[in-house]
């Protein structure tokens, strides 16, 4: 039958509108752009060039990395892309003030559809953008990705944003403020020119900004191909391999003894008085390799997920400077792999003893490395065959699955001498008494710049001490930022409190300042410290405003406590090494600042060297009434011990402190009824 001529056309027609809707192919650029349009784009390894006869099309752009925005190349479904191992993804443009009259900007990303693209519960999230430079910036959200989104593939996504007025007829996005801070070569926040906030583990292959409408409408780009079916992820977290027996004792996890992974079997090793049976692999050998039995753990259709691998190893004299740890992993079902960082794995000592440490690698598939038909973790790589006589592997599991968030080789730590009393724990600067024990004025410059002089009260006690320089620095910056550095002043080379790699510390810090009348009111705090998270990730950690020690005036000379958990030693703007940065509210001159690490095990755990900094209380009865007094600080509060509610410390509210006139919290209040109760002060 021969259709009519303008029945021909019609169904041609529909043809042609169906093939202009996604999914579309990550090779390529949609086929919904408009060539006529200016598009900016970058697109990693440049594999993916300008559209033909597009002359506003231009690869200007670049994806920064470094600090809170850093990257790593990953390859997924046999493409490469940049994964952010940090908060955000920053992207330049070189040529950004073309946005300058843009009132809307359509942001085109390639991504990688895994559960990072999805809120923590697998719900759709906001693609939030921050625009604009310091002091003037704003957020605009872009869009959200469905769940369907989360199909383990590469997907091209549509985003878009208003590029608001600041108020002065200028645009966030394309001009600069006046006195714009901190690095906006691109026109942006910290040298680029839109940064995706919260953007920690999102894969990106292509970014693209452009004039609205160049790269097609949202509802035609953002169809998403679905997601392979696959069974759900078991109720299971640990597997290991124990060979220092007669008979191993195994939980789902064999060696794979073949193929550039074979390995052999050893009776007798170790000292004298710890004899074992261990792995190692065989002759030259630099692989070894475990495959996971029953796919325990999950299979290669599920969730990629961080893998806690931890292993006991013989520390052999005869092998001292030789290199082991996880090297290559699967990072898809398909074909993906990536490589762990070779500086994070361990180097043989010589001590002829047996070891235990672990590491944390992210974003593993069950896949595995030449695993054959088992499913696996990371591959181990050496440079000299080493003997292992126990592995663990934990994977740490997210979202809703009845293990979230468990850890069940939490006592095998990541530095196997963190609990041995072999690093230091104790750092000290005082101005006043030339003292640079270990610790010394950072680097000052930029928002952190500080100035050191006499201090004190008039005609008193006045010291050498420093402050930030606030506007008495460099004009273009408003903030007040202060930051030490963790070195021997003699030999930079020395590391008082142990390596920048070691998990993160639980830090005392003691500062003593100049309580000047002239700034009651005024406060200061250690806001911002490297960290690790649950799966090993460096991450950022921000403390509270309630951690602040606030001035009450007292023009003395006085010493603040506080104490920080997870701190890492790579610093914020300064070092490694360095701790946490300080902020100022106000010049406030500070003499002396003293570290002490609070050991989690080992002989010294729970020591406190600046124990004795922390607010006294004392508390007197009579008849009826208790009076607490401690130390001036606003924000120490007082706590006691609740029998009733399972031993939890609840906040004492029968009445609030009083401060007298030499600077001391008074609280009365009548006394409970109980014979007897337990009270502590804590900073909040």
């Amino acid at each position: 039958m021969r259709l009519p001529r303008t029945l021909l056309f019609l169904l041609l027609g529909v043809g042609s509108l169906r093939a202009q809707v996604g999914p579309f192919d990550p090779t390529t650029w949609p086929t919904t752009i408009d060539k006529t349009k200016t598009v900016h784009f970058k697109v990693v390894d440049d594999t993916i060039e300008a559209p033909a006869d597009a002359p506003n099309w231009s690869n200007t752009m670049r994806v920064l990395a470094g600090g809170d925005q850093d990257t790593a190349t990953v390859s997924l479904a046999g493409l490469n892309g940049l994964r952010a191992t940090q908060g955000h993804l920053n992207f330049a443009d070189s040529d950004w003030s073309v946005w300058a009259d843009e009132p809307v900007i359509d942001v085109l990303l390639q991504v990688y559809g895994d559960a990072a693209i999805l809120s923590a519960a697998g719900q759709p999230r906001n693609f939030e953008f921050l625009t604009g430079v310091l002091p003037s910036y704003v957020g605009r959200v872009g869009g959200q990705a469905p769940v369907d989104a989360k199909n383990f593939q590469w997907n091209w996504f549509l985003l878009r944003i208003n590029n608001d007025d600041r108020g002065d007829g200028t645009r966030y996005v394309g001009t600069l403020p006046e006195n714009p801070q901190g690095d906006f070569s691109s026109g942006g926040i910290n040298g680029g020119t839109i940064r995706l906030q919260a953007a920690n583990g999102i894969t990106v292959r292509a970014v693209a900004m452009g004039q609205e409408g160049a790269f097609g409408t949202l509802d035609a780009v953002n169809v998403f191909a679905p997601p392979v079916a696959c069974e759900a992820e078991p109720e299971t977290n640990r597997v290991f391999l124990d060979v220092n027996h007669d008979t191993a004792l195994s939980d789902h996890l064999i060696p794979l003894d073949g193929g550039d992974q074979p390995v052999d079997l050893e009776d007798n090793i170790g000292p004298a008085n710890d004899k074992r049976r261990a792995l190692r692999p065989a002759g030259e050998g630099v692989y070894m390799n475990f495959g996971i039995t029953d796919n325990y753990l999950g299979l290669a259709c599920n969730d990629p997920h961080a893998i806690k691998v931890c292993v006991e190893y013989y520390d052999d004299p005869e092998k001292a400077g030789a290199i082991f740890g996880p090297e290559a992993y699967a990072t898809d079902a398909i074909s993906g792999v990536a490589f762990v960082d070779g500086a994070k794995r361990q180097t043989l000592e010589g001590t002829g003893t047996w070891k235990r440490r672990s590491w944390i690698v992210n974003g593993v598939n069950l896949r595995g490395i030449n695993a054959g038909a088992y499913t696996a973790g990371p591959r181990l790589h050496f440079t000299r065959p080493v003997h292992i006589s126990r592995i663990d592997m934990a994977l740490l599991r997210t979202g809703a699955h009845p293990l979230a968030g468990q850890d069940p080789l939490a006592n095998c730590l990541s530095d196997p001498d963190v609990c041995t009393g072999k690093y230091g724990n104790y750092v000290e600067m005082d101005l006043a008494n030339g003292i640079l024990n270990g610790l010394t004025p950072g680097t000052s410059g930029g928002d952190q710049e500080m100035l050191q002089a006499l201090a004190g009260p008039e005609g008193g006690d006045q010291r050498n001490a420093i402050r930030p320089a606030g506007n008495d620095g460099n004009p273009g910056f408003a903030h007040m930022y202060m930051n030490l550095s963790i070195k021997d002043p003699l030999d930079p080379s020395i590391l008082p409190l142990g390596p920048t790699s070691q998990p993160g510390a639980r830090l005392a810090i003691a500062v003593t300042y100049f309580d000047d009348p002239a700034l009651v009111g005024k406060s200061f705090r250690p806001e911002v410290w490297f960290t690790e998270d649950t799966f090993g990730t460096e991450t950022l950690a921000f403390s509270p405003g309630s951690l602040s020690t606030v001035l009450q005036g007292s023009n003395k000379w006085v010493e603040s406590y506080v104490e920080l958990d997870g701190v890492k030693f790579k610093g914020v703007n300064e070092g490694p090494q360095a701790a946490a940065r300080f902020h100022f509210t106000d010049k406030i001159f500070v003499s002396r600042v003293r570290y002490a690490v609070i050991p989690s095990c080992g002989a010294k755990a729970g020591l406190n060297l600046l124990a004795d900094v922390k607010p006294p209380i004392t508390v007197t009865r009579t008849g009826d009434m208790l009076r607490f007094e401690w130390k001036a600080d606003v924000n120490w509060k007082l706590q006691y011990l609740d029998p009733k509610a399972e031993n939890t410390w609840l906040p004492v509210t029968d009445a609030a402190p009083v401060l007298d006139e030499n600077f001391i919290n008074v609280l009365e209040m009548a006394a409970p009824e109980s014979t007897s109760r337990f009270y502590r002060l804590v900073k909040q």
